[in-house]
């Protein structure tokens, strides 16, 4: 994993917004509806070069495939690449396991109105019903060769392919075959330990996504206490060493966020009270929410949190609003982690993913864009503060 060892690096989290073109074959791939399995494989292909070479274009130091080649969501993809579960809809709304939290509750009148303007709607539940494999590395396998063969045509530090971490492998998942939750967990990470692993021996960076990690806690506190949460944070910490045990840390991104959605958040759980915990994930980075309002006071966690020589990646640019960030406040958010962590142990970054899925987005397109120049350029006066001199 390359560090900021002559100037302060930029990246994101991974997933960006599908073009128009590639779209129209997905929504067909979704639907089971018929269509040109060539034509979508061309199309895929040229849409990860196109988006790789933007992300060079811009100056995106370590850019992703864009999560392009997933047909589902940054967690619910692994549907496609996993055995032993089956899909069924969801019989009652009060029932739906995507409708719940403190957050929710609190605000019920504002999520009634947001789901109604949004009009995204989730419709089905994952059941396991069987043993689970991992039998996706053809698909697997195509992402890794797009990504590599667009890489090869760009001048770039280094790529990282974005894949869901244990906990966050089909989120609301329910249990019909193992004895226990534990036993479903467990499962579930040796499988997906073949899409890691595939990854790293790729030579490129994997970065093992993670929003329920933070996001559990508005789902289960209350009834639950926060010493139950945080039990099941170290569980989940600990499958997730399991799944990666014996695979090179420096390729191993962590991120971690508390959920995309553009609602008040007043119940996260702060990061002082967890990142304990998060810092046992045996990871090369991490990757941490921390432009929001929400949570950009949390810089000062790093004043007494140690990284033990590990990279930090912290979101200095939002993905949840169309206004864009001024370079001099990236670059302040930049310089000031970098002066409790070191400079050289800090990349910057965004908060969450610019895309929720091949459909649905959180800014326009050419907002994203201007927005990951802003990192660019906040990186840049970073940089000039840091070193003393201007970005080579």
């Amino acid at each position: 994993m390359k560090r900021s060892t002559d100037r302060i690096l930029t990246t994101h989290v991974g997933s960006l917004i599908r073009p128009a073109e590639l779209q129209e074959f997905l929504r067909a791939v979704q639907g089971g509806k018929p269509y040109d399995e060539k034509a979508y494989q061309t199309c895929l292909t040229d849409s990860v070069a196109a988006v790789v070479r933007q992300q060079a274009d811009t100056g995106i130091d370590v850019p992703s495939d864009g999560e392009f080649g997933k047909s589902i969501s940054w967690a619910q993809y692994a549907l496609t690449r996993l055995s032993g579960f089956e899909r069924r809809p969801i019989k009652e709304d009060k029932a739906n396991p995507f409708k719940r939290g403190a957050d929710r509750t609190r605000f019920a009148d504002f999520y009634a109105e947001l789901d109604a303007k949004e009009a995204v709607s989730t419709t089905t539940e994952a059941i396991c019903v069987g043993p689970i494999a991992y039998t996706g590395l053809g698909e697997l396998q195509r992402d890794i060769e797009n990504f590599k063969a667009a890489l090869g045509k760009v001048k770039v530090s280094e790529g990282f392919l974005p894949v869901a971490a244990p906990a966050s492998v089909i989120p609301d998942r329910k249990n019909e075959f193992y004895k226990t939750d534990e036993e479903l967990q467990t499962a579930i990470a040796g499988a997906m330990r073949t899409e890691y692993k595939a990854i790293i021996d790729a030579g490129l960076v994997v970065q093992l996504d993670d929003a329920r990690s933070a996001v559990t806690y508005d789902r289960m506190v209350p009834p639950g206490s926060f010493a139950d949460y945080k039990s099941w944070l170290e569980k989940q910490i600990e499958v997730m060493n399991e799944a990666t045990k014996g695979l090179p840390q420096e390729q191993i991104r962590y991120h971690v966020c508390w959920g995309s959605w553009p609602g008040p958040h007043v119940s996260d759980v702060p990061l002082k009270d967890i990142v304990d915990v998060i810092l046992k994930a045996k990871v090369g980075a991490f990757v941490i929410e921390g432009a929001n309002p929400r949570h950009e006071h949390e810089w000062k966690v790093w004043k007494n949190a140690k990284l033990d020589g590990r990279v930090l990646i912290p979101g200095v640019i939002s993905h949840a609003t169309n206004v864009v960030e001024h370079p001099e406040l990236v670059a302040e958010r930049i310089v000031r982690l970098a002066n409790l962590v070191g400079r050289e142990n800090v990349i910057g970054g965004t908060d969450c993913g610019f895309a929720q899925g091949p459909f649905y987005r959180r800014v326009h397109p050419s907002v994203m864009w201007a927005k990951l120049e802003a990192l660019v350029a906040g990186a840049r006066l970073a940089t000039a503060e840091l070193w003393g001199r201007a970005a080579a």
